[in-house]
């Protein structure tokens, strides 16, 4: 093939990047700390069990 060929070749592989990887790995580890963090503060409350304020 000549370089002009080889300038027109496209290719049909989706790749993804490191930083979109990890930005994507982030993103669902802070909505499940939230999540965490939310269901256990509900369970506290409605358990009665949490340090009340004097």
């Amino acid at each position: 093939m000549t370089n002009e060929e080889l300038m027109n070749v496209v290719g049909g592989s989706v790749t993804f990047s490191a930083a979109l990887v990890t930005a994507i790995v982030s993103a669902f580890k802070g909505l499940y700390e939230l999540g965490q963090s939310i269901g256990s503060s509900i369970r506290r409350v409605l358990g009665g069990k949490y340090c009340k304020i004097n």
